[in-house]
């Protein structure tokens, strides 16, 4: 059969929260054999099974977090509710978000004994409720799940007592080979909820006084009962291969089969449990002396460890170089029952992986009855180290009625990671977590900085890479750049502490609206974007991109001058293409990450690179057409100049016309209300400089070489329209904001030849084109792209943009990956969803260990001798004060003063959410107007049906309410009021 890799895993074991500490429990020895907790039966009455392997806290549940109504928490089965965040937490163990599995054909099977909860709260059938009727079933226990996590693949509980979760994951394993799913979530789960298997344990002669397993040893006496809930996410090894994925361990092959008419039901049968070994080993493809180490049922009974070790001594006492190692994690845990299986199988999936195998508990005090060295067995007394290569190991779970499952696991094969890609400092990275709540963000926050504090030292790209495909999908967004992991956790622990919301990351409601500025001639400077070029990877291939494209017709290499500093990158013949191919280069890898604006304005030689960002350039006529502007610009004579001067096109003209003006002077550039740009010969600009600064307005001179967008360049455009017109240009396909227009491009109208010309000569119209952008586009974010900040500070002067956000990847020299990686934080926060991967260099493309996620703890539901029964529907206590008085069905006359609105629409949401309230179980003053019925509040078609009635006794003037009309309105309670209200008025008139 083909190979399945154990991607994913979880578990919460007594004492044993998580894989890590699992793992710390068994390599320890540890015991978790204690008395038992308060709050599940009375020790004093039964105290010969009050002790045994005990979970603390089964009654915490983040039920809101999993959008469960508080009152269906508490009639849940205890088995569902911890079995949920166990899901969760496998699944973003194996290198993925959980949401990113809704829809999917993700199946989940699920191993569970008995059925305590429904035995303990559906005897008294006065107190049944739709609740406790979907919450004790057996086979919720696996639908929950797949609910939850939106999953559509195949979705079972299986019960074949003590062998249940190893059956389930031999099912997982066929339903993947069989291709019903490519994602399966095996588990395993069984609390001890009362005295009762105890007491039958002890009549049947089975249960240990002390309340501890003891496999394989002389003072074997019986079982002793646990806790426990694991769970593993299984995928085929070569999609698990192909995507990356971090493989724990790979199944090589599994069996069931059933003891038939044996020496008993409840008895095991040694030919049996031989027997679904060796087809587990031929199925698997695998001899019995490859096996290396086995985890076996081990119950410490004497004659279930007695037919045991026969069976395997049949199978492993081959002829074999040395004993095949034997234990039982029972030893430490007590017998976990339908979650044995799992038990056994995370502990071998983990000593593979760590490629240590625990020393066997009660190995000192080995049984000499059981024959194990004659067998070819034996039990660890001290760790065994696993040598290089491939090691097989084999898990065996038997039930009680005898179904019999063996699994063969095998180490991971080994993969070639690609190399970091490292060109000095590491690289930078955006650490992502999202949350339910800006609470559980803080919660998380804080578990996060904890473990990178406490873990080994990490690269944070492959951490932050890992944080962008795991940590994601919830509504809070918190996202910060990191390029130490020590530092990331210092800031991680910085947020969780703010008293404001972490980041201020609430609930972002749509995408962000993102426009693109690209920057003009004079923000070019030597070297510009070479430390950009030496961390992104997709930079660099964007920058090699232009490169390529502006190569045969400048002659030479534009990235070779931008990365060597050669000042020549000034001159005009290299500094537009240098400006192009940066500008196109920063927008390329932005839509490479995922950011595509709704809006681009370029300014002067900008637009180049803004029509390619369009749609309206290809690169390769862009690239040509640069090249002969700036190489025909370039021929020109020398000796212009231009002047950016603080002040408003209207003042200025007024200066130009009086005693400052010259005949060789115009206005080149309106950038905003109190920002223009002069143009004219150096030597007349100067004197216009002299008297501007005499009337106290502030000036500057701009590094270039002409007086541009004047009419001292038209000698040069003749022959540069004759190159635009080869290119034949493509409508815009998104708003484009023309710098010549002043106003976006409107219908018919193109970047034809005749369009470039004219707008190397005339003024460039900035903040009249920046005015149209935010008005028709209503941008939410700017993006300057250019080498250095230049267009940001004057859209800020200028007061055009209120409330919009300024972002640049490079806002100039010293500028790197983190600027770019800030960039996507910001957006990130915004609630963009980036393409992550472009992000990093193929060698941090890995899954990094991350902390779990941490669920509240606050919300307790602790067991009752009867849970919670709904509210009544209708009743002098739960239907509230009618409202019909507010709304006159048909009143005599017309009231001198009618009704305020407002106030009926208050009784009626009152009315909504006092329905709410009671129905969900919820605390006073929890649900607000904006809880939305299905996310927030988990209502189903059964509460639909109590809401129905609850707002009839609650508005009797409505009479009876139709569901179906009704259902539209049921987005958020206040949607539901607003209804209803509309309802009563049209009642009243």
């Amino acid at each position: 059969m083909a190979d399945i890799a154990v991607v994913g895993i979880d578990c919460a074991f007594p004492g044993a929260r998580g894989a890590d500490a699992y793992w710390d429990l068994l390599t320890r020895a540890g015991d978790v054999i204690g008395d038992l907790p308060d709050g599940r039966w009375d020790r004093a009455e039964f105290p010969e099974v009050s002790r045994g392997g005990f979970a603390e806290d089964l009654d915490a549940f983040d039920h809101a977090f999993f959008s469960v109504p508080p009152r269906e928490a508490a009639a849940m089965d205890p088995h569902q509710r911890v079995l949920l965040p166990c899901a969760w937490r496998a699944v973003e163990d194996s290198g993925t978000a959980p949401a990113a599995l809704a829809g999917t054909d993700t199946g989940v099977f699920v191993g569970v004994m008995g059925g305590e909860w429904g035995r303990l709260t559906l005897s008294d059938h006065r107190s049944v409720t739709p609740q406790l009727g979907a919450g004790s079933s057996a086979g919720m226990i696996a639908n929950r799940i797949s609910y939850h996590l939106d999953l559509t693949g195949p979705s079972l509980a299986v019960d074949t007592a003590c062998s249940s979760s190893l059956v389930a994951v031999h099912l997982a394993v066929n339903a993947l080979l069989a291709g019903e799913c490519s994602t399966a979530l095996a588990a395993g789960v069984n609390l001890v909820l009362s005295p009762t298997l105890g007491l039958v344990y002890r009549q049947m002669g089975l249960a240990a006084p002390d309340g501890r397993c003891k496999p394989f040893s002389a003072a074997a006496d019986g079982i002793g009962r646990g806790d426990g809930v694991g769970v593993v996410v299984l995928r085929r090894l070569e999609d698990a291969l192909a995507d990356g994925s971090r493989v724990y361990a790979v199944i090589r092959g599994s069996a069931v089969n059933q003891d038939g008419r044996s020496n008993g039901v409840t008895a095991p049968s040694r030919w049996s449990q031989q027997k679904v070994i060796e087809a587990a080993y031929r199925r698997a493809g695998v001899a019995p002396a490859d096996v290396r180490f086995l985890e076996a049922h081990g119950t410490g009974t004497v004659l279930g460890d007695a037919i045991e070790c026969a069976a395997l001594g049949s199978v492993h006492g081959v002829p074999r170089d040395e004993p095949c190692a034997l234990g039982s994690v029972k030893g430490n845990l007590g017998h976990t029952e339908g979650a044995a299986g799992i038990a056994g199988l995370i502990k071998t999936a983990l000593a593979l992986h760590h490629r240590r195998v625990p020393v066997s508990r009660f190995a000192d005090r080995e049984n000499p009855r059981l024959r194990l060295a004659e067998r070819g067995l034996r039990l660890l007394k001290s760790p065994l180290r696993l040598p290089p290569g491939e090691t097989v190991a084999g898990v065996s779970s038997f039930g009680m009625g005898g179904t019999n499952a063996h699994v063969v696991l095998a180490t991971a094969p080994r993969t070639v990671t690609a190399r970091a890609d490292r060109h000095g400092a590491p690289a930078a990275g955006v650490f992502t977590l999202t949350a339910d709540s800006p609470e559980g963000l803080r919660r998380n926050l804080a578990a996060q900085a904890a473990a990178l504090a406490a873990g080994p030292r990490t690269p944070a790209a492959a951490v932050c890479r890992t944080s962008n495909h795991v940590k994601t999908g919830l509504p809070c967004r918190f996202a910060v750049t990191a390029r130490d992991t020590g530092r990331l956790a210092a800031a991680l622990r910085t947020a969780a502490e703010e008293t404001s919301t972490p980041g201020e990351a609430l609930r972002p409601r749509s995408a962000p609206v993102v426009a693109f500025l690209f920057t003009g001639q004079g923000s070019q400077f030597a070297g510009m974007t070479a430390d950009l070029h030496r961390e992104s990877p997709a930079y660099r291939r964007r920058l090699d991109e232009a490169d390529a494209a502006l190569a045969p017709h400048l002659g030479s290499s534009v990235r070779d001058l931008l990365l060597s500093g050669d000042e020549r990158v000034h001159r005009t013949r290299y500094a537009q293409p240098a400006l192009f191919a940066v500008g196109h280069a920063l927008a390329a890898t932005l839509a490479d990450l995922g950011v595509r604006p709704a809006a681009v304005l370029g300014h002067s030689v900008g637009e180049f690179a803004a029509a390619v960002a369009a749609g309206a350039l290809e690169l390769a006529d862009a690239a040509r057409l640069v090249a002969a502007r700036g190489a025909l610009m370039d021929e020109l004579p020398s000796g212009g100049a231009m002047l950016a001067v603080r002040a408003g096109e209207d003042r200025i003209a007024g200066l130009l016309a009086g005693r400052a003006g010259g005949p060789g002077v115009a206005l080149a550039v309106v950038n905003g209300p109190e920002d223009v740009v002069l143009a004219g010969a150096a030597e007349e600009l100067r004197r216009v400089d002299r008297a501007l600064r005499r009337e106290g307005i502030r000036t500057r001179f701009l590094d270039v070489s002409h007086a541009f967008h004047t009419a001292a360049l038209r000698p040069a455009l003749g022959r540069f329209g004759d190159e635009a017109r080869t290119v034949r240009p493509v409508r815009p396909g998104v708003a484009f904001a023309s710098t010549r227009y002043g106003r976006t491009l409107r219908e018919g109208e193109s970047l034809d030849a005749e369009y470039w010309v004219g707008q190397a000569a005339e003024p460039v119209r900035f903040d009249a084109a920046l005015a149209a952008l935010v008005r028709e586009t209503e941008p939410t974010h700017l993006l300057e792209l250019g080498p250095r900040t230049q267009l940001l500070p004057l859209v800020g002067r200028s007061g055009l943009a209120p409330g919009v956000e300024f972002l640049h990847p490079h806002p100039g020299a010293g500028a790197s990956g983190s600027e770019l990686a800030g960039v996507l934080a910001a957006l990130y926060r915004a609630g963009l969803d980036p393409r992550w991967d472009a992000l990093y260099a193929p060698g941090d493309r890995r899954t990094a260990r991350l902390a779990p996620y941490v669920f509240s703890a606050e919300s307790r539901f602790p067991r009752e001798d009867r849970p919670p029964a709904a509210a009544p529907a209708s009743g002098p206590t739960a239907a509230p004060a009618p409202v019909a008085a507010a709304v006159p069905a048909a009143p005599a006359a017309p009231p001198a003063a009618p009704p305020a609105p407002g106030r009926a629409a208050d009784a009626v949401l009152a009315v909504v959410v006092e329905a709410v309230t009671g129905i969900g179980g919820y605390p006073p003053g929890e649900v607000v107007p904006d809880a939305r019925f299905y996310e927030d509040l988990g209502f189903d078609s059964v509460m639909i049906m109590q809401l129905k009635d609850r707002i009839e006794a609650g508005l009797p003037t409505l009479g009876e309410v139709s569901v179906p009309r009704m259902l539209p309105a049921l987005r958020s309670v206040a949607s539901l009021a607003h209804y209803l209200n509309d309802l009563l008025v049209a009642e009243a008139a």
